[in-house]
C-alpha cells in the first residue's frame, strides 16, 4: 500500500516537473515578429542591406526596427525602388504592399501593422500620403486623413481613399479585438486624368503598325511561356505559347513592357517581354494554333494581417 502511494507521488511529481519546465520554456522563449511583403511587379527584398529573397516574401524574425528595401524587376521602363523603416512588433505580422511606378509619385502601396491595446477595445488608424485624403469605411463612414477611430467592430472592413489629382485606392483590412490596426497608405498621382482604380494603363498601338508587327517567342527555362490576363506575373494564367511561335502584337504596356498578343482565335493575353521580341510579319498573319490550357488558379492575397501567436 505504501509502495503504491510512493509510486503515485513520484509520477505526480514528474508530471508537475515536466509541466513546470514547459511553462518556463514558453515564458522565456523570445517572441517573434512577422513580416509579409507583396509587390507588383515582383521585386528583390533586402533587409538591413542583406538580400533575403523575392516577393511575395514572408518570414518570422526578431522584433525591432529594420530597413526594408525593394528593387523591382524592370525590363523596359525603369521603375523606382522603395525603401522604408519598419518597427516589427513581437506577436504581430506587418504587411507591406507596393505597386511600383516610374517615380515615387507614380508608385502606391500600404503598410499594415497591429499594436496591442486594452482587451475589450478595437481601434483603427489611417495615415496617408498625401494628407487630407477622403476616407470612406464600408461605404458609410466618411472622414479625412489622418483618421483614428475606436468605434469600429472587429472583422473585415473596406477602405476607399480618394483625392483630387490621385488615383483612388481600395484596400481590405481585418480588425481584431484587443489590437489597434494602423494603415499607412500611399496614393499614386494621376498622370493626365484621375482614373477609377489604380492599375496598369496599356498604350494602344496604331492599327496599321500592329498589323505589321509580330511577336516571336524566345527560349524559356520551362519550354513554354505563360499567357496571362493582366501584364503582371500576378495575373491569371489563360494559356501557354511555345518558343519559335509568332503571334500578332496587339498592345505594349508602357510600364512593364509586356506584350499583348492574340494567341488563338478570339483569345488575347499578355506575355513577358523577357522571353519575347518584336519581328516583322505579314499583315495577314494569324496565330499558330496551340492547345488551350486550363488557367492556373492564382491565389488572391488581400491585406488582412492577423496577430501572430
Amino acid at each position: 500500500m505504501k509502495k503504491a502511494r510512493l509510486v503515485g507521488i513520484i509520477i505526480l511529481g514528474l508530471v508537475l516537473l515536466v509541466g513546470l519546465i514547459y511553462f518556463i520554456i514558453g515564458y522565456y522563449k523570445p517572441k517573434v515578429a512577422g513580416v509579409f511583403i507583396m509587390t507588383d511587379p515582383p521585386a528583390n527584398v533586402f533587409i538591413d542591406g542583406e538580400e533575403v529573397g523575392r516577393t511575395p516574401y514572408e518570414i518570422n524574425r526578431s522584433p525591432g526596427e529594420v530597413v526594408i528595401k525593394l528593387i523591382p524587376d524592370s525590363f523596359q521602363a525603369p521603375l523606382t525602388p522603395y525603401e522604408t523603416k519598419v518597427n516589427l512588433i513581437a506577436g504581430v505580422q506587418t504587411v507591406i504592399k507596393r505597386e511600383f511606378g516610374e517615380s515615387q509619385e507614380a508608385s502606391s502601396g500600404e503598410i499594415i501593422s497591429f499594436e496591442r491595446i486594452a482587451k475589450e477595445e478595437t481601434s483603427l488608424t489611417v495615415v496617408t500620403i498625401p494628407d487630407s485624403v477622403q476616407l470612406e469605411i464600408d461605404g458609410r463612414d466618411k472622414a479625412f486623413t489622418p483618421h483614428k477611430t475606436s468605434s469600429i467592430l472587429p472583422g473585415e472592413h473596406t477602405l476607399v481613399l480618394s483625392a483630387e489629382g490621385f488615383l483612388e485606392r481600395i484596400i481590405e483590412v481585418k480588425t481584431h479585438q484587443g489590437y489597434k490596426l494602423t494603415a499607412i497608405i500611399k496614393l499614386a498621382q494621376a498622370e493626365n486624368k484621375v482614373q477609377e482604380t489604380p492599375g496598369i494603363t496599356p498604350t494602344p498601338i496604331d492599327e496599321n503598325e500592329a498589323k505589321k508587327e509580330m511577336i516571336e517567342i524566345l527560349s524559356t527555362p520551362t519550354g513554354f511561356l505563360r499567357v496571362r490576363k493582366e501584364p503582371s506575373t500576378l495575373g491569371e494564367e489563360v494559356g501557354q505559347v511555345k518558343p519559335g511561335e509568332k503571334y500578332p502584337l496587339l498592345e505594349t504596356d508602357e510600364k512593364t513592357g509586356w506584350f499583348k498578343i492574340e494567341y488563338e482565335e478570339d483569345g488575347e493575353g499578355w506575355i513577358s517581354n523577357q522571353y519575347a521580341k518584336k519581328v516583322e510579319g505579314s499583315s495577314k498573319a494569324t496565330p499558330t494554333p496551340t492547345r488551350r490550357v486550363s488557367p492556373t488558379p492564382t491565389p488572391k492575397i488581400t491585406t488582412k494581417p492577423t496577430p501572430t501567436p
